[in-house]
Order: C-alpha cells, then structure tokens, then sequence
C-alpha cells in the first residue's frame, strides 16, 4: 500500500467512524425516548430500556453506515480541497482514476464489514433485542391479527415428500419468545379444499427434523365411506351436499407433526424482512412460491440486502467531486451539510423506489438497484463536470 493510500485510508477512516458515532449517539437517543412511555409498566424498567437501545446499535450500523461513509468522504475530499492538499496531489500525477482506485479499496472494506454485520450479527441481535423487551414487559410475540399467528405448508404422503394431499394452515395464538407455541390450531383441507381434519393442541414444542410435538391435543377426522368406496367413479347428485358423514374424534396426550413449518419459518414470518439475512429470505421465498402466496416483498428485501451495501462505492464517488472543489466554492461545512442532503435523499429515494417499484410491479432486481444506478449517474456526472471546469 502506497503512502498516498494510507493518507487517503486513515484520514476518511477516521471522518466516518467521527460521523458514525455521532449518528448512533443521535440514534440511540431517539430510540431510548421512544422506550420511555413504556418504562414502569409490566416490570419493564430504565435498565431493560438501555439494554434494548444497546442491543439495538447493530442494526442501526447497518442503516446509517453508507451514509456516514458519504458524509465522512466528503468532510475529507473538503479537507483536501481547502488545504491545497488535493491539487498538490494532482499536480505530483494523481489522476482522477487513480482517486477512484484508492477510494474503492477503501470502499471494500466498508462494503465488508456492512455484509458482516447485516448478515452475521443483525440477525441475531434484533430478535434478541425484541425478546429482551418482550420477556421483560411479560408479552407474548404473535401476529398482527387479533386471531394470532397464521401461516400454510403443504400436506404430502411422506411427511416432507411425496404426492400432495392437501394443505394445513397453522394458527398459533401466542408465540413464546422462548419457541414455545400457545394454543395451536391446524386445519387440513385436501386438494379439493374441502376440510379434512382440525387439530387443536394446548402448546407444541419443535423437536428439530421438522417435528414438532404436540401436547393436550384433540383432532377431529372429517371423511365419507361411500366416497372412498366407490373411488373416482363416485358423484354427488347435489354438489352443495356435505360430503362429510363421519366425523371422529381423538383425544391424546401427545402426538408428533411432521411439518415444513419449522421455528425459523415462523420467526421470519412474523420479522420486517429488512432484518433477515439473504438466507433467510431465499428459505423463506421458496416457501411462500410452494404455497402460493406473495413473494414480491421479500424478493425485493433479498435484492436489496445485496445490493444495499454496494451503495457505500456510489456514494464514494459522490464524494469525489468535492476535492475538487476550491474553497471560493463554499466552506467545509457547506460541504458537509451537502453530504447530509445527499444522504438523507439517497435514503428517501431507496425508500420510495422500494414502495412504488412493488406497487408498480417493477422487477425485484430493477426495485433494488434503480437508485444506486441513479446516484452512480449522478456522481459520473458531477465528476466529468468538475473536470472540464
């Protein structure tokens, strides 16, 4: 690593991780004065609010570190500019791509360490964070549903494979943080749609295997004899008719589920796929597309959480311009506070990108990437227009 680069490293190294804890300090006020109402009510106290916020700074690392990257970037290049440093290095035979070269080594291990933290650590602190909170305030996690948490696999011969059946939906009324399931129904309809079977349990604890144990349980059996009977060759002279004629049922103490549903599936369910990691999301998107359901949401999430942190080498690009910039052109803090609107407009736009691309079924990937595409545009722009002048 050349001199030049080591200068370029530790001085925007130092800019970003300033700007950085500045944010997070921002940050974690704001988020302790949102646990405040809650403080002193269900035994959740000041201590248990500090160590949500805490265990909360991952995620919020996650979010905001592109953006102090940019604003760290730039507070550097205007540094550059307004010592003369930039134009003695231009003038020593650093051209504009060799600036782009130093700056994208950089930006690679801004880039990693991002990934690491959105797919290593985020993933396991925010649902220990939430379960902290939970735990202490004595609530359960369930759904946004009054009825409790819903979810559907499918019904095959061999447990996990073989000829399909049916499908099963899944309500579970509460959800402990510790895995534990809470009155649990499950309803089996065969490929028909009509009701097969309604297996109620007073809780169910996940065996691993895809097993899942259910406990205190009553199953009601719906089936037609002369149906079976008479096989395909069998009708229904009235296609409104109840084709139930038999109806049985068993009580149990226990009884073992073999289920695609697994805790996993059921916390990602129930997560902002925001805090998923990409493993997650693929897991989870191949299971909704074999039940049918929307997948748009979390194929977007699953772009975005590739292509998020590769923003931090556009938004490095933004920065560039500035260098070059004299300081006729505006003081370093001008400059900064530029860096902040860019930053605050390049979280705007991936937000609003994000709601209107699936409103407007736009392609997950195109979602995902159009604002990062539009800043680059940007940046190359500002960059062969400070170059001509």
């Amino acid at each position: 690593m050349s001199i030049l680069q080591r200068y370029f490293a530790s001085s925007i190294a130092q800019a970003v991780a300033f700007v950085l804890l500045a944010l997070l300090a921002l940050l974690a006020f704001l988020d302790l004065t949102g646990e405040l109402p809650s403080v002193g009510k269900n035994g959740y106290s000041l201590q248990h609010a500090l160590l949500y916020v805490v265990i909360m700074v991952p995620e919020q690392i996650y979010r905001v570190l592109p953006v102090a990257t940019l604003i760290g970037t730039i507070y550097t290049m205007a540094q550059f500019a307004s010592s003369s440093e930039f134009t003695i290095m231009r003038a020593a035979g650093m051209s504009t791509r060799m600036a782009i070269g130093m700056l994208f080594k950089i930006g690679l291990v801004i880039v990693a360490v991002t990934f690491i933290v959105g797919e290593l650590i985020v993933p396991r602190t925010s649902p220990l964070a939430d379960k902290v909170r939970l735990t202490a305030q004595g609530a359960t996690v369930s759904a946004e549903f009054r009825s409790g948490l819903w979810t559907k696999d499918i019904i095959k011969s061999d447990g996990l494979t073989g000829e399909v059946l049916g499908s099963r939906f899944f309500n579970v009324r509460e959800a402990r943080p510790d895995g534990q399931l809470l009155d649990v129904k499950l309803y089996e309809f065969d490929n028909s749609f009509r009701l097969r079977a309604l297996i109620q349990a007073k809780r169910a604890n996940f065996q691993g295997k895809s097993v899942w144990r259910l406990y205190d349980v009553t199953e009601s059996r719906f089936s037609n004899p002369a149906l079976l009977v008479a096989g395909a060759a069998a009708t229904v002279q009235n296609h409104f008719a109840q084709e139930t004629s038999r109806i049985e049922v068993v009580k149990l103490e226990s009884r073992d589920l073999v289920s695609e549903i697994t805790p996993k599936i059921l916390t990602v369910s129930r997560s902002d796929p925001g805090r998923m990691t990409a493993n997650e999301l693929v897991v989870y998107t191949r299971h909704l597309q074999e039940n049918k359901q929307e997948t748009k949401v979390f194929k977007v999430a699953f772009w975005k959480k590739l292509i998020d942190p590769l923003a931090v080498f556009v938004l490095m690009a933004l920065a560039l311009p500035f260098a070059y910039l004299h300081a006729r052109s505006g003081g370093v803090s001008l400059k900064v506070f530029v860096g902040i609107m860019i930053g605050v407009s390049f979280l705007l736009v991936n937000t609003l990108f994000s709601h209107v691309g699936m409103l407007s079924t736009w392609p997950p990937f195109l979602t995902a990437a159009a604002p990062s595409v539009l800043y680059l545009l940007l940046a190359m722009g500002a960059l062969w227009w400070v170059e001509r002048h």
